[in-house]
């Protein structure tokens, strides 16, 4: 165990790491039900879907880990598969074997720019100020998926609300909170953990903590085949291309899918890696002095871009780094153990879907939002007297959470960066990384309005 992660090393124990692994999973857990269940809408069967997302989640966690040694955790990432769905299936028109084809591709346009070592260049040209924007940011931005995994924020009059605290899921979710914080405040070892656990149970008598077997392991294996492969079929690559007229609008889809998936990866390693010192500047320093070094960093982003052709292999919608992980981070996870653990409890639900499904969002919230605070501490770095530098932090840090889209406010942080130095005269000090990714943003954007 110690040759392998090099626990010592990383100033940790096998006990915090399991610990840190089981935090992470219930954190993230509920992608189990929730993935399948968005994309059966798309036509798509709920138990092969149900699978995939397993499966891709314990092959891109276990890269994620033991090649990497990185205490993260991969999945169909919330959010792209939404796009996938709403906006590549009922909007644009494409079946779902065709937008798991572009899926595929965008895995390998990923490899592709990870190989060239283009992501890890576009990480070294964000200027430190924006780097602690986007690491505060993922703060804000987890609390707030915590606090709308709830439902304590509504927004039934079209603006957002406090809702009302007649239901036993708000009432039990606020319980969770309280104690959470209780518990970090005592320094109590395994705090988020016990809260998520202490939380659970106490939904029990609540009716919040209830079990759901939708489907049973034998049927969603019966039904895999229906997703597994599917993009080598005539349905998927082969129609991709065979109509002229939407070629545009898939190599469109294909960049919207890559901008975001790779803009996400790279707000959350630098939120939670840097903070940390789970990729430390040593070693980069080191990859840069002896071309043969591979970095704990050029490995995770690696291992990121392999799991999104995975999982469109297997049949789901992009696979990402779940910025859910932070909660294993503030944990105490250090090394690829954590994402062993989480990859095993992954594998395991798989058989245990009823149980899985009964942990409710009410004790899980609790977690994300104590950790979005612990997180928000890299808004120190960060020279607030400054409008200059304050005015891309803070487009950078909010617009994630507004925008519910790390790629976005990360889009937003670049573009006011570069406006800023503009008008201050100092273009030079605009890295070029910085201005192709600018500009690639925008692009974006336009062509997102006018299809």
């Amino acid at each position: 165990m110690e040759r392998i992660f090099k626990l010592r090393q990383n100033g940790t124990t096998v006990g915090r790491e399991v610990i840190a692994g089981l935090t992470t999973f219930f954190a993230m857990a509920y992608i189990i039900a929730v993935n399948p269940t968005l994309l059966s809408e798309a036509g798509m069967e709920w138990g092969a879907v149900f699978l995939a997302t397993i499966i891709a989640a314990v092959i891109g966690t276990l890269v994620m880990g033991l090649v990497a040694n990185v205490p993260y955790a991969q999945a169909p990432a919330m959010g792209l598969n939404a796009f996938f769905v709403y906006t590549v299936c009922f909007t644009f028109g494409f079946t779902w074997q065709q937008a798991l084809s572009m899926v595929f591709i965008c895995g390998l346009i990923n490899i592709l720019i990870t190989v060239t070592k283009i992501r890890k260049y576009i990480i070294k040209a964000i200027p430190s100020s924006l780097q602690n924007a986007i690491g505060g940011g993922i703060g804000i931005f987890v609390a707030y998926i915590g606090i709308l995994n709830v439902g304590i924020i509504n927004f039934d009059s079209g603006v957002p609300a406090l809702a009302a605290l007649n239901q036993p899921s708000l009432w039990l979710f606020l319980i969770g909170l309280a104690l959470t914080i209780v518990l970090l405040v005592c320094k109590v070892k395994g705090a988020i953990l016990i809260g998520i656990v202490v939380t659970a149970l106490l939904g029990i008598p609540m009716g919040v903590t209830v079990t759901a077997n939708p489907i049973s392991f034998t049927e969603a294996c019966q039904q895999l085949p229906t997703t597994f492969g599917a993009i080598f079929t005539s349905a998927g690559l082969g129609s991709l291309f065979t109509d002229a007229a939407k070629v545009p609008l898939v190599l469109v889809t294909i960049f919207a899918f890559s901008l975001s998936d790779t803009f996400d990866t790279i707000g959350s390693f630098i939120g939670t890696g840097r903070r940390s010192g789970i990729f430390s500047e040593e070693d980069e320093r080191a990859m840069e002095s002896n071309p043969g070094f591979k970095s704990k960093m050029d490995k995770a982003l690696f291992a990121d871009a392999t799991a999104t052709s995975i999982g469109a292999v297997f049949g789901t919608s992009n696979t990402s780094t779940y910025v859910e992980s932070a909660a294993g981070i503030e944990a105490g996870g250090r090394t690829g153990l954590t994402s062993v653990i989480v990859a095993l409890c992954f594998a395991i639900s798989a058989f245990l879907a009823t149980f899985v499904s009964a942990i409710p969002a009410a004790a899980t919230a609790p977690a994300l939002v104590v950790v979005g605070i612990m997180m928000m501490a890299a808004f120190k770095e960060i020279k607030w007297e400054d409008f200059d530098e304050a005015v891309p932090a803070f487009f950078a840090g909010v617009f994630m959470a507004i925008c519910y889209s790390i790629s976005y406010g990360i889009a937003a942080g670049f573009i006011f960066y570069c406006i800023t130095k503009l008008c201050k005269k100092q273009i030079k000090e605009i890295h070029p990384i910085i201005w192709v990714s600018t500009a690639l943003f925008i692009l974006n954007f336009v062509l997102l309005a006018v299809i």
